[in-house]
């Protein structure tokens, strides 16, 4: 399974994931369909799946486009209005990439149907808007126990699961982090180390499990109301 990173926007990433063997590709919540379509053609790759995490159109606004261009099937959450989906998705729905089997959970709180993609055997979870490196999606929808839990829900996933955001918030999110562990040495190792990626105009992506778990002051809340307080004073800090 060989997965890319397309940026998109100010600051998304829209991921394409091959299957060599198939020759199957698939991409993840194409919010734009222009860079997804001259990444896949310059690769000589031809996208037969979409799959979405939730419905936000910076995640789903090229899929009409990507579709008609390509003929790919639609995958997205069944709890939510996903543009073109064919395919249905909820909690413990199955999805293949060639040989490749993943499965779906249900991570509420950014938005109240999202989910997160699990190819467990590889080691790897798409998971949208719900965990960021160092951080966590705003409570569009969800309530601060449900996105706690989905948080929970990810990073309970082995260490070495690489997990695969949808944006480039890292250095933001780790310079919050600094500000809400200030005695911690691992958050301030990992902010040294983003802030080089990103002086160099590096991805950040993906995290590990082992790194949210270690620096990711969300993921470290001992319970959701901690969680809840770190949620609104994050909303309004200006790093």
């Amino acid at each position: 399974m060989e997965i890319v990173p397309v940026p998109a926007f100010s600051d998304n990433y829209i991921w394409l994931v091959h299957d060599e063997t198939s020759g199957e590709t698939a991409v993840v919540d194409p919010g734009d369909a222009t860079p997804v379509l001259a990444e896949a053609e310059r690769r000589g790759w031809t996208i037969s799946q979409i799959w979405n995490t939730h419905w936000h159109r910076d995640h789903t606004g090229g899929n009409l486009a990507v579709k008609d261009a390509t003929g790919a099937r639609v995958s997205g959450p069944l709890a939510e209005t996903i543009p073109g989906r064919d395919v249905d998705l909820a909690e413990g729905s199955e999805i293949r990439l060639g040989d490749h089997i993943g499965r779906v959970i249900e991570v509420p709180g950014h938005t109240l149907g999202h989910i997160a993609l699990l190819f467990d055997e590889e080691r790897v979870a798409f998971v949208g808007d719900t965990l960021f490196a160092m951080g966590c999606g705003r409570l569009f929808e969800g309530t601060p126990q449900q996105m706690y839990r989905s948080l929970q829900r990810l990073t309970e996933l082995p260490e070495d699961a690489r997990l695969f955001c949808a944006h480039e918030y890292t250095l933001s999110n780790a310079r919050f982090a600094v500000h809400a562990h200030p005695a911690d040495q691992a958050t301030a190792e990992r902010l040294a180390e983003v802030e080089q990626l990103r002086g160099e105009n590096r991805i950040t992506l993906p995290t590990t499990v082992a790194q949210e778990r270690r620096t990711n002051p969300f993921v470290r809340a001992k319970d959701w109301e901690e969680f809840a307080r770190l949620r609104i004073e994050k909303d309004s800090f200006r790093s």
